[in-house]
């Protein structure tokens, strides 16, 4: 007879993936280190993928989505220099891991999915684990939520071929957004800082693979 199932110790496993995948890489943010351990990221990944939450690698999450690999979700949390007042813009919800980690992190977090049954379950995940001042919408990613900015911070979590001016267009004084700009299948993490009315900072971060951004200023779906 078999005995009783062990429920791993995901609190270990978070704090050990964030030793050894994210502190060792050199992300340093305390607040982000912090955020990522504490986060149950095993509840953002398919019941069947639990054990596998905390591997270094993306995990797909249905709908031909994935959940970023920790290491790149931390860098880019770290890049966007968040702040505990700040309104923060997320384009690609996903499961709502990202949006819970912001949530740690900002005061107020909209995040936007473009596939209706994953901002469902996403929505109804982050309600449940308490996260009322993150609101989830369903709509174009690439144009943002004009009536609701400006945002100090927007993460973009799919690739564009060029920054949307939209986005750009949304973000505050000295505001900050990072995404992933390039070709599909292999892009460049991009900071854009916000320098004055029509003036802004471009600087390249590191190589990544993203899902593609569907949308206006985005990938075209029928895209090759």
């Amino acid at each position: 007879m078999r005995g009783p199932i062990e429920t791993p110790d995901f609190d270990a496993l978070r704090a050990a993936m964030v030793r050894e995948q994210i502190t060792a890489r050199g992300v340093e943010s305390a607040r982000v280190l912090d955020a990522m351990r504490r986060v149950p990221r095993e509840d953002y990944v398919p019941p069947q993928l639990r054990l596998s939450c905390c591997d270094d690698r993306a995990l797909a999450i249905g709908e031909g989505q994935t959940i970023s690999q920790p290491f790149v979700t931390a860098y880019l949390l770290d890049a966007l220099e968040v702040r505990a007042g700040d309104r923060a813009l997320e384009v690609g919800t996903g499961s709502g891991y990202g949006a819970a980690l912001l949530g740690e992190l900002a005061a107020q977090v909209h995040t936007i999915e473009r596939i209706e049954a994953l901002a469902t379950a996403a929505r109804q995940r982050l309600r449940a684990a308490g996260y009322d001042h993150v609101h989830v919408h369903c709509t174009d990613g690439s144009l943002g939520l004009p009536e609701e900015t400006p945002f100090d911070v927007i993460a973009v979590t799919a690739g564009s071929p060029e920054v949307p001016p939209s986005l750009q267009q949304q973000l505050a004084p000295r505001g900050r957004l990072v995404l992933p700009v390039g070709p599909r299948g292999r892009q460049t993490l991009v900071r854009v800082r916000r320098l004055g009315l029509d003036r802004f900072s471009y600087e390249k971060l590191t190589a990544v693979r993203f899902v593609p951004l569907i949308g206006k200023e985005g990938w075209r779906p029928d895209a090759d």
